[in-house]
């Protein structure tokens, strides 16, 4: 196990720094100039060449790549070049909540695919699970934004129950508040979640009950309950843990539409709004936390993986 981490983890390492690499070029990719959106269009060449200065534009795209990683490594991502203040702390105003939200929305799901799944896949002749097939259809062809309009007008405008535009009420100062304003938000990203989730798991369940080890158990009397929770479920969990770990990782990138529905102050909205005014060293900053992001949850899901399934480690 030990010599897998360590595979796994200069993996990590090696895949990161060719993140960065990707988010440096497709940030230059964008079109449009800072330093002209700053100075102004009626800026002339000298102010132009000043602001390009005074951000350290006026190096060549290595020197520049080389700078910002050697900080990045140290935790300072730069400076907004908008606002006043540090892109780690304009980060850490907006990854809270875009936290928050994340884990609310995979709770959610988990709370819905798990028992769906396991219905579709044990019972795919009953009326429930045909009910549920209907429920997996439509939370994949709806779309989030139309979802989240949907609840706005439901809980907000015609029950009067939650607030329409939602803002970050953090769960451990105020656990009443940050669930009315998280519960519509994560709901709208939770369903088609869900969705992706049950039907991993019902096709991954449904193949493994085929398996000899499950005829044995049965064969030796073990109760179907035991059957499906200890031999089953362990086994089609594997592929299942993948489809999470992907989605929680999206959850943790920033869900823009949701976000702009509620108004949600999160990652994603930041970004956004930063792609916009140009503000490189935010977008560069946020998007480089996403892919950390990203490869975290990949190594965790590999970590699990290999506790769950000792042949992947030994391989």
């Amino acid at each position: 196990m030990y010599a897998y981490l360590v595979r796994r983890m200069l993996q990590f390492g090696v895949v990161l720094v060719l993140g960065s690499i990707a988010v440096w070029a497709f940030v230059y990719a964008l079109p449009g100039d800072p330093a002209t959106v700053l100075a102004g269009p009626d800026a002339s060449d000298a102010e132009l060449a000043a602001t390009r200065d005074r951000l350290g534009l006026d190096r060549s795209v290595v020197e520049q790549y080389l700078s910002w990683l050697g900080s990045a490594l140290t935790g300072d991502l730069g400076t907004s070049y908008y606002a006043a203040r540090t892109v780690t702390e304009t980060l850490a105003d907006h990854i809270p909540a875009t936290v928050q939200l994340a884990v609310a929305a995979m709770g959610i799901a988990l709370l819905i695919a798990v028992p769906v799944g396991t219905v579709v896949a044990l019972k795919p002749h009953s009326i429930a699970a045909r009910a549920l097939q209907g429920y997996l259809t439509a939370g994949l062809a709806i779309p989030a934004f139309w979802l989240g309009l949907l609840l706005i007008i439901a809980f907000a405008v015609q029950l009067n129950a939650l607030p329409a535009a939602s803002d970050y009420v953090p769960f451990w100062e105020d656990p009443g508040q940050a669930l009315r304003h998280t519960i519509l938000p994560a709901l709208g990203i939770a369903v088609h979640a869900s969705t992706v989730i049950a039907r991993f798991l019902s096709t991954s369940l449904s193949e493994v009950r085929g398996r000899d080890y499950i005829r044995t158990a049965r064969a030796k009397g073990v109760p179907e309950r035991d059957v499906v929770r200890h031999h089953a479920m362990r086994n089609a969990a594997l592929p299942t843990i993948t489809i999470v770990g992907i989605q929680l990782g999206a959850f943790l990138g920033g869900t823009v539409v949701i976000e702009a529905v509620f108004n949600y102050p999160g990652l994603g909205r930041l970004l956004y709004t930063s792609i916009g005014e140009r503000d490189y060293a935010v977008v560069q900053g946020g998007v480089l936390f996403v892919v950390a992001t990203f490869l975290c949850l990949n190594l965790l899901v590999d970590v699990v993986y290999a506790y769950l399934d000792p042949r992947i480690r030994l391989a």
